[in-house]
């Protein structure tokens, strides 16, 4: 019986999709990198302490405890997590919003949504690419 290449062509969308997604985490991490980045050029430089707390936790780690938004967590499967504050640094969000006493002087999520856009893009251009080149592999 001849086989009818069902075989061949299910084991190359599976390296498709492998190739895809890897080249997309690594855009993904390259982009939180840069969002960090500028997060710490932005944030408050009175000790310097805030900027020193800003960090990008990969798949699989967890973020550090007392961290912005949303504390202590573990980051899923696909996701890059960039957080503000630590164990001493607890009062990012009292910056980046601001009190009754004190103007609000954003970093956080200002730095956050200058890159939004150029980082997806770039990760679906990354994800097509890959997938492309590896479809195309012989």
């Amino acid at each position: 019986m001849a086989s009818n290449g069902l075989k061949e062509t299910l084991a190359a969308m599976e390296r498709v999709k492998l190739a895809a997604k890897e080249a997309a985490m690594k855009r993904l991490i390259k982009g939180a990198n840069d969002v960090a980045d500028i997060q710490r050029r932005l944030a408050p430089k009175d000790t310097g302490a805030l900027a020193e707390s800003i960090t990008v936790t990969l798949p699989g780690q967890s973020t550090p405890p007392f961290s912005q938004p949303g504390g202590s967590r573990v980051a899923g499967e696909g996701q890059v997590i960039v957080t503000a504050g630590n164990e001493d640094v607890r009062y990012p969000h009292l910056v980046e919003h601001g009190t009754s006493k004190t103007e609000a002087q954003p970093f956080f999520f200002t730095g956050y949504r200058l890159l939004r856009d150029q980082i997806k893009r770039g990760t679906a251009s990354a994800f097509t690419r890959a997938a492309k080149k590896e479809w195309n592999r012989r």
